[in-house]
């Protein structure tokens, strides 16, 4: 565990800053002029920011945007010859990228994504990742492989179907038409579209929120939702009744008992 005070540092790279404060920790990918790109060096900036903030208990909310006109517009294809020598190049990049969108996606706490302007190729999938995905009222979604002849990366390719639909998904990828803000949130791919001038404070409102909140219950739930299309309903009752009862035990359980029985708020301390 590390001290919860306030802390804002750059990584190696210089293209993504970590930031910690009252539980929320905060990763920016800061690449404004690449539109958040990312090459080899920030996808590892990006995998190491995001599993240490994980990893952290102090951190009881991680938080995912980008600085600038994006949130990140995939890999940087710039720094790519457009031939078969980039198969390593790919691999250099997907595989910090893949780790990322792992964590967020299954971190024992609450992850939000901070989507303002696009979100394509890896970047959609790094964007989908997350328990809320708060969309800016600009932010649009892009698949964009098939510009280049590529198939999908970043784990969007298991997001998509998932979250609009098999046939949705297919209609999506395959033409490769973007979604704006509104529509994803209409379709399932955002958690909301949020006006511009009330962006900051909406990210702020939610990863406060979850950062107050009971943080062993989240990681559950989270679980739960997870297992749930492995199993059967017996085995998911039985998993949940396992799951609410170790629950019984916690601070956080004792916390807000007292306090629904009571006049005030719990004030958990996610244990």
């Amino acid at each position: 565990m590390t001290d919860d005070s306030d802390d804002i540092r750059a990584t190696e790279s210089g293209n993504v800053t970590l930031e910690r404060d009252d539980g929320v920790g905060r990763v920016t990918l800061d690449r404004p002029d690449a539109y958040n790109s990312l090459d080899a060096a920030t996808a590892r900036d990006l995998r190491a920011a995001v599993v240490e903030l994980a990893e952290d208990d102090a951190v009881r909310c991680l938080v995912l945007g980008g600085n600038g006109p994006a949130f990140c517009s995939g890999a940087d294809l710039g720094s790519f010859e457009g031939d078969a020598s980039d198969r390593k190049r790919l691999d250099s990049v997907a595989t910090p990228l893949h780790k990322a969108v792992e964590t967020l996606a299954t971190a024992k706490k609450p992850t939000v994504t901070a989507v303002a302007g696009v979100a394509a190729g890896g970047g959609l999938g790094l964007a989908l990742a997350a328990d809320v995905v708060l969309a800016h009222e600009d932010a649009r979604f892009e698949f964009t492989y098939t510009r280049i002849g590529l198939s999908g990366d970043g784990g969007s390719t298991w997001f998509l179907p998932r979250l609009l639909g098999y046939r949705r998904a297919r209609e999506f990828a395959l033409l490769d038409e973007p979604i704006s803000a509104e529509e994803a949130a209409a379709e399932g791919l955002a958690t909301e579209a949020v006006p511009a001038d009330e962006f900051e404070a909406r990210v702020d409102e939610v990863a406060k929120q979850f950062a107050d909140g009971p943080t062993r219950a989240y990681a559950n739930i989270k679980r739960l939702l997870a297992r749930s299309e492995d199993r059967d309903l017996p085995a998911q009752l039985a998993a949940e009744k396992d799951t609410i009862t170790r629950l019984s035990s916690s601070a956080d359980y004792a916390t807000g008992y007292e306090a629904f029985f009571g006049d005030g708020e719990p004030e958990f301390e996610g244990r």
